[in-house]
């Protein structure tokens, strides 16, 4: 059974930091591409940030490029992101999500943690 666990969300002022971590129990990163994700009240899941399954790519929604920075630890099987420059906007609660592939069949599964709750005063 794949399960991730998120932690590190809280309440901060604006222009500050948090780093969130996701540990992957279950399966390797390796074979997972990982990303983050959030969704504030009344808005949709939106994307925030992905690192390919073996580290090589990353990629970030426009509002947080250059603010957020999405890494791994394989030892750990840990996910990472580390918000800087936190903004009012950025308040949701974040979530963690694997995706294996299966290249054979052009399928995946996805598998989500229960997020964790950033909040940003103005």
């Amino acid at each position: 059974q794949v399960q991730l666990e998120e932690s590190g969300g809280g309440l901060v002022q604006a222009g500050a930091s948090l780093r969130l971590s996701c540990v992957v129990s279950g399966r390797d990163i390796t074979q997972l591409g990982m990303g983050w994700f959030r969704q504030s009240p009344g808005k949709a899941r939106e994307f925030v940030a992905v690192i390919r399954f073996d580290g090589r790519e990353t990629d970030y929604e426009d509002s947080v490029k250059g603010r957020f920075t999405i890494s791994r630890d394989t030892a750990k099987n840990a996910v990472y992101l580390q918000m800087d420059s936190l903004a009012p906007e950025d308040t949701a609660l974040y979530y963690c999500e694997g995706r294996h592939r299966f290249t054979t069949t052009n399928t995946h599964v996805d598998y989500w943690g229960q997020g964790t709750q950033v909040t940003v005063s103005s």
